[in-house]
């Protein structure tokens, strides 16, 4: 069967854990049956039929919803979950642990793939086993489609672009200032502590956490970027003191994959980093200080085996927590970017900015996902790339900026 002869567009898988509710929310609040054929995924059929039940009373759009049963350890029940879908849109994490069979069964059935991931290891495998099989089969695998690593990725995208169309040349420096706030889900943490758990047995994993080129493809895995910000520093492009970035090690690795997918649009020289402006002046520098102490505290905590299983059963929050709707909704975030470049009549900026006003990591994310997966699903893309282990902007491209604007997020580029 072809992809586009499925009984369904699109399948939610995990639809019942936190941010898979949002996005069911968010995808049956602002499509139609007309416009979407989608269904509902995971285990538990009680919990899918009342979450069903829920959005077609909420949504008043939809008069039923579809489910399908799965387990993601069942690699035969989810061959049959891609052979029936255009594509997979999956929340069910730690990907380290429950994602693997799906991304196999996907590129099997050459279903289109995007998730929600920041798990490097992970994602490296995947790379490793899976990406010529996917370019073979037609199989767009799209990691890391939410706060990590969309911004960042398409943000770096649209600035080059638009450093191409003014001065004939892209930026050879493209640094990103993240800002925001709001909070962590149980999902979050679990998927933090899987990727640390794998680098504390697996030496690739660890590879794949040190290297700043580690989802490069193989024999490309060097590079000009070093480790990503670990210090406080002053930044003489904006005048202001940073910190180090959470998101960083996804974001900057991820980046240069794009590159390196897309041949080297960008120049093998092309650089890109990621910091926490925190301001400027004595009260800046100190501000970066505490924040990169902290920093350095929780990543070493995380490397030590009984201290990350202490966090995990009694700080963090469990799978299936997040923050209150109330929160989600305070929330908000910031990625600015700044690009730096050379053309022949000399220096030049480009400046751009993706931000929106509801927590990023479950409001604005759920938005990305959907969106991200509504591109797959109506062949939106922008990209050379037909198949394989992508990125969101190797994978999708600039096609994702006018959704995201469409979802409430605001993208701009000025030069």
């Amino acid at each position: 069967m072809s992809n586009t002869d499925r009984q369904y567009d699109l399948v939610l898988w995990g639809a019942t854990g936190f941010t898979g509710t949002l996005v069911a929310e968010y995808l049956t609040g602002t499509y139609t049956p007309d416009e979407l054929s989608l269904a509902l995924g995971g285990r538990n059929e009680d919990r899918l039929r009342t979450l069903a039940d829920d959005l077609v009373a909420d949504a008043q759009k939809w008069e039923s919803l579809p489910i399908v049963l799965g387990d993601a350890t069942d690699r035969e029940g989810l061959q049959e979950i891609a052979d029936s879908t255009r594509v997979v849109c999956t929340t069910v994490g730690p990907y380290t642990t429950y994602g693997t069979p799906l991304v196999e069964a996907c590129v099997e059935a050459g279903t289109d793939y995007c998730d929600l991931t920041g798990e490097l290891n992970w994602i490296r495998e995947m790379i490793d086993r899976y990406h010529e099989d996917a370019v073979e089969a037609g199989s767009r695998i799209v990691h890391s489609c939410g706060v990590d690593s969309i911004p960042a990725d398409i943000g770096t995208m649209a600035v080059q672009s638009a450093s191409v169309d003014e001065f004939g040349t892209p930026c050879d420096l493209v640094r990103l200032y993240v800002d925001g706030r709001g909070g962590v889900s149980g999902g979050t943490v679990a998927s933090a502590v899987a990727m640390f758990d794998a680098a504390s047995t697996d030496p690739i994993a660890r590879q794949a956490l040190r290297n700043p080129y580690s989802l490069a493809p193989p024999g490309e895995r060097t590079g000009v970027d070093s480790s990503e910000q670990r210090r406080p520093k002053w930044d003489p492009l904006r005048s202001v003191w940073t910190a180090p970035s959470p998101m960083a090690a996804v974001n900057e690795r991820v980046i240069r994959r794009t590159n390196a997918l897309l041949e080297y649009p960008w120049g093998r020289e092309f650089r890109c980093t990621e910091a926490v402006p925190t301001g400027s002046g004595i009260r800046g520098g100190a501000v970066a200080t505490l924040v990169a102490g902290g920093f350095g505290l929780a990543a070493a905590g995380m490397t030590i085996d009984p201290v990350r299983a202490g966090l995990q059963r009694f700080v963090f929050p469990d799978p299936g927590e997040g923050p209150s709707r109330e929160q989600i909704e305070s929330g908000h975030f910031a990625v600015r970017l700044f690009g730096r470049g050379t053309a022949t009549d000399g220096p030049f900026v480009v400046e751009g900015t993706i931000r929106a006003d509801v927590d990023p990591g479950y409001g604005a994310t759920a938005r990305m996902l959907g969106e991200a997966a509504m591109c797959l699903v109506r062949n939106e893309t922008a990209t050379p790339l037909e198949g394989g282990v992508l990125t969101p902007a190797s994978g999708i491209g600039e096609s994702l900026v006018d959704r995201l604007r469409d979802a409430g997020l605001t993208v701009s580029v000025s030069v």
